[in-house]
């Protein structure tokens, strides 16, 4: 599970058997978990999963995701490709 970003206690990650899957990233802080599908093409993310999330840790988490979009997709094709 190669670390991608830490920042604001949220951990985001990549797991490493999931290349066979389109672009995504999780995400973890405190005991709150999510997923979300990146759609490159559009700059848009989509909800793949949640756990725990509060509205305002799912506002924070997205905001993170959209301000790191480009270097999350770059790591994604590092470590896969």
């Amino acid at each position: 599970m190669p670390t991608v970003l830490l920042i604001a206690g949220w951990r985001l990650y990549f797991w490493a058997n999931e290349n066979n899957e389109p672009i995504h990233i999780h995400a973890e802080k405190g005991d709150m978990e999510c997923k979300f599908w990146l759609d490159i093409e559009n700059f848009e993310i989509k909800t793949a999963l949640e756990y725990n999330l509060t509205p305002q840790a799912r506002r924070e988490i997205k905001k993170i995701i959209y301000e790191h979009f480009d270097y999350i997709v770059t790591e994604w094709n590092k470590f896969f490709k």
